[in-house]
């Protein structure tokens, strides 16, 4: 629910910065030659990208998604590390552990957060539990239901890494279809100038073609931010998932080990 609505909040928000840019940076009327009339970029970059149309603006929107997007994931990534380097936490806990010293153990994963941590210390927690004074239970379902309380936090954990992941997709797959749809609309109209004025006019028929190409350039440069930026969190949360399992399956084993 609070992606769904984080998606939503973001889409208007994105939509009406996009719209504002288009009007005001863009269709600037100092970017024109004949001003406020907007027909004639007169080698301005700024008009130029006006003329692409209306599909520009569902293009800057995309963009502007996809850093709000990239940003977020940054930020959260940051969090799920903790505020050590995991290796140097893990280090830390492993000795605790080899020592017998759970509680600091636990104590060390409320100082160091993040998703490790957060793994870490559910199946310290559940181990306690399973080991109070007045328990009865034996070693074999103690290491099974410590196991399963590294499943169970791993599964709450692996949600956040993903989150937004599937629209950041969305967007670098989408953003190339609406660069070349603004693309054939632009070459549309150019040709319907050119078939409505009679005599061909090669400078014209140059200049609607640049006009339409703005939206190609605009969809892949989009595509290219959005396909790199979902590699790079793809790559981020399967090391994250790595180093969860690793943490988890060393501390299994010590535990066992006791």
């Amino acid at each position: 629910m609070k992606q769904s609505v984080f998606i939503t909040v973001l889409t208007i928000a994105a939509f009406l910065i996009a719209l504002a840019i288009y009007n005001f940076v863009f269709g600037n009327p100092a970017n024109f030659v004949d001003g406020v009339g907007r027909t004639n970029s007169g080698g301005n970059l700024l008009g130029t990208i006006y003329t692409g149309g209306p599909l520009v603006v569902l293009l800057i929107m995309l963009s502007l998604m996809d850093v709000a997007i990239i940003f977020e994931r940054i930020l959260t990534l940051k969090k799920a590390g903790g505020k050590r380097a995991v290796p140097n936490f893990f280090k830390d806990v492993i000795a605790q552990l080899e020592s017998g010293d759970y509680d600091a153990a636990i104590e060390s994963c409320d100082k160091q957060r993040g998703s490790v941590a957060n793994v870490i210390k559910a199946s310290l927690l559940r181990y306690k539990e399973l080991t109070g004074k007045g328990k009865s239970v034996d070693a074999e379902k103690q290491l099974v239901e410590v196991q399963r309380a590294v499943e169970e936090a791993s599964m709450l954990e692996t949600p956040l890494l993903e989150k937004n992941l599937i629209t950041l997709s969305t967007i670098a797959s989408i953003a190339t279809m609406v660069g070349l749809l603004g693309t054939v609309i632009g070459m549309i109209r150019a040709f319907a100038a050119m078939a409505h004025a009679g005599t061909p006019d090669a400078i014209q028929l140059a200049t609607g073609i640049s006009e339409a190409l703005i939206n190609t350039a605009g969809g892949l440069i989009t595509a290219i931010l959005g396909i790199v930026a979902y590699n790079f969190f793809v790559n981020k949360v399967d090391n994250f998932t790595y180093m969860v399992d690793e943490a988890s399956y060393n501390v299994i084993q010590i535990l066992k080990s006791k």
